[in-house]
């Protein structure tokens, strides 16, 4: 599996979510864009762990094309070597994100 999309279960705050990084000993970044915002096809050698917090971004995975919609309380899980792209939603994206 290429990319995992899991809900956080339990109460969704930003302190929740910088808690189930720290209980995984991962050092997220946090990070936002504005709306239409586009990341072109690109992978990275390391497992990337994201959370969104508000707003909404898509991930398409380049060798399915599946499309992946994040809402605040989606944790993204991506493979090392995944070649994917990103467009972020009409109210922005805010997030936060780890490499393991």
């Amino acid at each position: 599996m290429a990319a995992k999309v899991t809900p956080l279960s339990g109460e969704f705050s930003e302190s929740a979510v910088m808690a189930a990084f720290g209980r995984e000993r991962l050092t997220p970044g946090r990070w936002s864009n504005g709306p239409g915002d586009r990341y072109g096809a690109h992978s990275h050698g390391y497992h990337k762990v994201l959370f969104c917090l508000r707003g909404s971004i898509t991930f398409r995975l380049t060798d399915t094309g599946e499309e992946i919609e994040l809402h605040p309380g989606d944790r993204l899980d991506i493979e090392p070597s995944t070649v994917h792209s990103a467009v972020v939603g009409p109210e922005g994206v805010t997030c936060v994100e780890a490499a393991r």
